[in-house]
């Protein structure tokens, strides 16, 4: 079952079309990732699914029924531009926010606290908002988001101005949420984040939905033509010799001896080729197909849609 679902919704602002003929579906209890460059077209859908501005055409239906204001309520959002207010207690401020969302006092302080102590801001309960890190602020924001337990909730770049330990901590706690049944849309341009928690993705392009489909199955279909060969000998000479037959190609380390190439073939190129040529121009230990990473499949669709 879908629990949000848009259809062919468009949205223009003074001549400039924000999104066009848009449509997606969210499986409910899944995490969803909407994908695309700055000025794509992202925060205007998140903002339409909000009830924070309308569409011009089109329709969105929110778990079976279309979107009305009431449903907000059922939503929790965490934007990309974050707003706590600076001179209030942490802790106060985040009763003030789960009120505001129907908990009580007495309920709000006690998940509050429980939230707090798993996201290691315990300590921080009665400092000043103004004291906080980024980092620390979104926490806080996060937990306000999620507090309510509301059926989808959409977070736009959560991970921003988090350490390598924070983000971990806060990608283990949207699949926990993911788990307990929640929907989740994610909004980033952090494309291993998307590989590691995404089970489906929507990419938009200048307003136009160019790419959709579960992750899994997009990094199979993009993978045609992605080789990784594991070699001895020098890199200048066997890239120089096989740069006709290949769209991309990049060097990496394999082992203290040996090093790997991965790269794209060209349409026309084949296997057999690349590996003849390859043998003769150094030792050659291993070929392997090489699985399609979310920002090979970001760069290929946005370019192939911009030339359209």
């Amino acid at each position: 079952m879908d629990i949000l679902t848009v259809n062919n919704v468009s949205k223009n602002y003074s001549g400039h079309k924000a999104l066009d003929n848009v449509s997606l579906s969210v499986p409910q209890g899944k995490i969803y990732g909407l994908l695309g460059p700055n000025g794509a077209g992202k925060t205007t859908l998140i903002r339409i699914i909000n009830h924070i501005t309308a569409p011009d055409s089109g329709s969105v239906i929110f778990d079976g029924h279309p979107l009305t204001q009431d449903d907000v309520a059922n939503i929790g959002y965490l934007p990309e531009e974050r707003g706590l207010y600076k001179k209030m207690k942490v802790g106060d401020q985040a009763v003030f926010f789960a009120r505001l969302k129907g908990l009580s006092k007495a309920e709000a302080t006690k998940q509050l606290k429980t939230w707090f102590e798993r996201l290691e801001i315990s300590s921080w309960w009665n400092r000043r908002v103004e004291e906080l890190s980024k980092g620390m602020a979104q926490k806080v924001q996060f937990i306000v988001t999620v507090l309510h337990e509301p059926k989808l909730l959409i977070f736009d770049e959560p991970f921003s101005g988090f350490d390598p330990i924070n983000a971990n901590l806060l990608r283990d706690e949207i699949i926990r949420l993911k788990n307990n049944g929640a929907t989740v849309i994610f909004s980033t341009h952090n494309m291993s984040s998307v590989e590691e928690i995404c089970d489906n993705i929507t990419l938009i392009n200048k307003g136009r939905n160019i790419l959709t489909g579960n992750v899994e199955d997009l990094r199979r279909e993009f993978t045609r033509g992605r080789y990784s060969l594991v070699f001895s000998g020098n890199p200048d000479e066997l890239t120089s010799a096989l740069a006709p037959m290949l769209e991309t190609w990049s060097v990496e380390p394999a082992t203290y001896d040996r090093q790997q190439l991965n790269l794209l073939l060209k349409p026309d190129a084949s296997l057999r080729q690349l590996i003849s040529v390859a043998n003769e121009k150094t030792e050659l230990a291993a070929v392997n197909e090489a699985m399609a990473s979310m920002n090979d499949i970001f760069i290929e669709a946005v370019k192939s849609s911009d030339a359209q």
